[in-house]
């Protein structure tokens, strides 16, 4: 197993002394890896984010980066770190380019040629005032910054909001090539569609809380899956009532519909004694996964 970049163990944040942002959150994200941090507005992710940053003070926990404990010592693995924050925040009257520079500097000069083919691809006029630039274009510029640091852990929230689809597409091919060169990242989002194609695990956050993780196949796995049986004989829809993981049974006119949680073993046992004239599982993504999530009762 690779080693951990990132490690949070019982990460607690409340506000006003009782309200918890986060409920005792661990996490793990390894050397190399691609890990998304997934849930809605208001689930904690950027929460989480900042307190390892060191934007916010945790209530409780304990953080390290590189081995590095993050609360007490995080000035000294910081060089390493990328941020993209999810609420942008950059200097109104400077250009992208008096940005970059000083950045740069701050971060020990960025590599020119590296620089350059990072503002033609994500195709940024960096001479202009960042006060005239649109959502997205400024979006461009932090993710520029990001990349063009060749930081060993990016840490992005929310990094392709206001972005097109092209430049979604390019970010994704950016966080590949991070990966290629040995770089971990962070990646917390709630656009279910680019975290399931680049992700190696993932964890889903809920009210504060991790409520699932593991690779995106052992999600998609525990989603539930459609089922639909049709038959050349009758069976009783009694007979289907009690297999494990199977829900919402009906029978009509010889057409078993039903959903699936886990192993479809145990339904094709029960089948196997009746002629089936055809049977549809539908395959899960991670959107199914995700919102099976977000119906479940929290536990306390």
């Amino acid at each position: 197993m690779a080693e951990s970049v990132l490690n949070i163990e019982g990460l607690v944040k409340r506000y006003g002394g009782s309200v918890e942002a986060v409920r005792g959150i661990d996490l793990d994200i390894r050397a190399g890896e691609v890990f998304g941090f997934l849930g809605p507005n208001g689930a904690g992710k950027s929460t989480t984010i900042r307190c390892v940053l060191g934007l916010l003070a945790p209530t409780a926990g304990r953080m390290t980066a590189f081995g590095v404990d993050l609360v007490h010592d995080g000035v000294a693995v910081r060089k390493r770190i990328a941020y993209v924050p999810g609420e942008l925040r950059l200097p109104e009257r400077m250009t992208g380019a008096q940005l970059a520079a000083t950045i740069g500097e701050m971060r020990g000069g960025f590599e020119v040629g590296r620089q350059h083919q990072l503002v033609e691809r994500l195709t940024i006029d960096m001479e202009r005032p960042i006060r005239s630039l649109s959502t997205g274009n400024r979006r461009k510029i932090a993710l520029l910054l990001a990349f063009a640091s060749n930081a060993d852990l990016l840490i992005l929230d929310e990094p392709t909001s206001g972005l097109d689809p092209l430049m979604q597409r390019e970010f994704l091919v950016l966080v590949r090539e991070a990966k290629a060169r040995g770089a971990t990242t962070f990646l917390s989002s709630h656009v279910l569609s680019e975290v399931q194609h680049i992700a190696d695990r993932v964890a889903v956050l809920r009210s504060g809380k991790v409520v699932a993780s593991g690779t995106v196949d052992e999600l998609r796995r525990s989603a539930r899956q459609r089922v639909e049986v049709w038959f050349e004989d009758q069976p009783s829809v009694d007979e289907f009532a009690g297999i494990a993981g199977l829900a919402e049974v009906r029978m009509d006119d010889g057409r078993l519909t039903a959903v699936l949680t886990g192993s479809v073993q145990p339904l094709l046992q029960c089948l196997v004694k009746h002629r089936v004239a055809s049977i549809l599982v539908e395959e899960p993504d991670l959107e199914d996964a995700f919102l099976d999530l977000y119906t479940a009762p929290v536990t306390q």
